[in-house]
């Protein structure tokens, strides 16, 4: 049976997201700000229906999904584009797969202990963060 998620989770550290944000073609100026940005996470986890919102200083994120249904996401926030999502469980990871015009493009949640693991991937680029659950 798949963890649930629910928490609140705070930023503690991240690798690689200018390659990731280059992958995604965010321009210099806007990759400068997000790479200052500790943002948190907070997931909302009720049977499939699941919300994980990122929350920052500068703009906040909200994806609402069913797991397993495959929905029409609007990227224009990130990154002015929008994909065919589809987010399931593999083991204890949930997996989300955007189809668009980028490739390869997707996420990855799991947990070790407290803290939440997030791997970001856009063509051959992958940023990693993670996050410690607070409550």
């Amino acid at each position: 049976m798949p963890p649930n998620l629910t928490g609140y989770y705070r930023f503690v550290s991240q690798k690689n997201l200018e390659d990731y944000l280059q992958a995604l073609n965010i321009n210099v100026a806007l990759r400068k700000i997000v790479l200052l940005l500790k943002p948190d996470k907070e997931i909302k986890h009720q049977g499939n229906h699941m919300v994980v919102k990122t929350l920052s200083t500068f703009r906040n994120y909200v994806m609402e999904f069913e797991v397993g249904v495959e929905f029409e996401e609007d990227l224009r926030i990130v990154d002015g584009r929008k994909c065919q999502t589809i987010v399931t469980w593999e083991e204890e990871q949930l997996v989300c797969v955007q189809k668009g015009e980028v490739p390869n493009r997707g996420w990855r949640h799991w947990m070790e202990g407290d803290m939440l693991h997030l791997e970001l991937t856009a063509k051959s680029a992958v940023c990693k963060q993670v996050f410690k659950k607070v409550r």
